[in-house]
C-alpha cells in the first residue's frame, strides 16, 4: 500500500501573526542594518583619515580603508617581516613550490596565513584588474601585460602578491604611495 504525503497545513496555521505585520518588521529591521553598515562604513573612513599609517596605503590604487585599517591592525610593526615577499608568504599570496631535483615547480597560491586579508587583497587587486585596460603608467602597463598573457584570476593573484609587497614597503618605510611613471 502507498502512503500519502502529509499536506501541508494551510498557510494562515504556518505563519502566526498578520501577514502584513512580519514584513513590515523585516523591512524596518534591515534598514536598522543599512543604518549600522553605513554608520561603520564612516567609522572605518575616519579612522583611515586619522591614522597616518592607514593614509599612506589607502593611496595605493586598490586598496581602500578596509584593506588599509585591517593590514595596519593585522601587521602592527611591518619590519616584522624582513621582505615585502615574507608578508606576501604570510598571507599565503605566494606560488606553492614543489621543488626537487633542481626543477622547480610552482603551484597556485599557498593560501595559509590571515585568510581575511588574503580575500580583502584579492578583491582590491580584481577592482584594479577590471579597470586596467586603457590606462597609462608602469603598474597598469604591467597588470595589462600579464593580462594578454596569463588567465584573469592568475593575474588578480599576481597583482594581490604585489600590492602586499608595495603595502610592506610603505609600511616599513614610512613613505607615501608615489606611482611610478
Amino acid at each position: 500500500p502507498r502512503r500519502s504525503c502529509p499536506r501541508p497545513a494551510a498557510p494562515a496555521a504556518r505563519c502566526p501573526g498578520s501577514r502584513s505585520s512580519r514584513p513590515k518588521g523585516l523591512v524596518e529591521h534591515l534598514r536598522g542594518l543599512e543604518e549600522r553598515t553605513a554608520e561603520l562604513d564612516r567609522r572605518l573612513v575616519e579612522a583611515t583619515r586619522d591614522g597616518a599609517a592607514c593614509a599612506r596605503l589607502a593611496a595605493v590604487p586598490g586598496v581602500g580603508p578596509v584593506i588599509a585599517t585591517a593590514l595596519v591592525a593585522a601587521v602592527g610593526d611591518a619590519k616584522a617581516f624582513t621582505s615585502g615577499r615574507h608578508l606576501a608568504a604570510w598571507l599565503g599570496l605566494v606560488p606553492r613550490q614543489r621543488s626537487s631535483g633542481g626543477k622547480e615547480r610552482l603551484l597556485g597560491i599557498s593560501k595559509r596565513g590571515d585568510g581575511y586579508l588574503r580575500r580583502q587583497l584579492l578583491h582590491g587587486a580584481r577592482a584594479l584588474v577590471r579597470v586596467s585596460p586603457g590606462r597609462q603608467g608602469k603598474l597598469w602597463s604591467w597588470v595589462n601585460g600579464l593580462r594578454a598573457r596569463r588567465a584573469f584570476n592568475v593575474v588578480v593573484a599576481a597583482v594581490a602578491n604585489k600590492l602586499a609587497r608595495i603595502l610592506w614597503a610603505l609600511l616599513s618605510r614610512g613613505e607615501t604611495y608615489r606611482a611610478a611613471v
